[in-house]
């Protein structure tokens, strides 16, 4: 009797003990806790480290702004000088286009040079306003002398100018106008500072020598 009476009550203190375990409030909420503890932890983790890209983000727009404005006299000349020498360019377009018997493949020419440095005369001119620096060259730099420029009396003689005779002409005289462009941005392309004018000069010595190309062989045709 007193052997079973032993064991029934070693039995009964365990599964008091088993169930005091289970059903106690603190065991939860420690693990609860702890488990809070660490999602807090991480959470500030992670704000840790992406707070840092908020500075970096804001150097990048501050290098930006800084390249808008960071220019030398190279790049500054380069845009003075250019933009009347597209405008030739243009007003010699013009004239072509003004004519009924022109080649088509001239007319198309004519009308491509146009179309392409137009909006580059325009770019050019905000980036000269952008800088503070005027849109014409200083007194002292004679637009004439600059190279591949048409003189008056060249223009007139375009313009009288018809047929074949016109479009020979105007592709003789666009060669040497072109030429005296890509001179002017090679210039540019290894004195200029501004990234923008630097590739844009490299545009111009890009497309105009591949008009270039293409005009020594409307000329072999006419």
């Amino acid at each position: 009797m007193n052997k079973t009476a032993l064991t029934l009550s070693a039995a009964a203190v365990a599964a008091t003990l088993a169930l005091a375990g289970c059903s106690s409030p603190s065991g939860n909420s420690s693990g609860g806790n702890s488990m809070s503890g660490m999602d807090h932890s991480g959470t500030a983790m992670a704000t840790a480290t992406a707070s840092p890209t908020a500075p970096a983000s804001a150097s990048a727009s501050a290098s930006a702004s800084a390249d808008v404005s960071a220019h030398n006299a190279a790049d500054t000349m380069f845009a003075q000088m250019m933009i009347p020498h597209h405008r030739q360019a243009i007003q010699m377009s013009d004239i072509m286009l003004k004519k009924q018997d022109l080649p088509a493949d001239v007319a198309e020419l004519a009308g491509e040079i146009k179309a392409a440095q137009g909006p580059e005369i325009e770019t050019m001119a905000s980036w000269l306003k952008g800088w503070g620096e005027p849109t014409e060259a200083a007194a002292g730099h004679d637009m004439a002398s600059m190279e591949g420029m048409m003189s008056d009396a060249d223009l007139a003689k375009l313009d009288a100018a018809q047929g074949t005779e016109a479009a020979k002409l105007f592709l003789e005289q666009m060669i040497a106008h072109h030429e005296g462009a890509v001179k002017m941005a090679r210039a540019e392309s290894t004195d200029g500072k501004n990234a923008s004018a630097v590739a844009l000069s490299q545009k111009i010595v890009e497309d105009q020598e591949a008009e270039i190309s293409k005009m020594k062989a409307l000329l072999q045709n006419l």
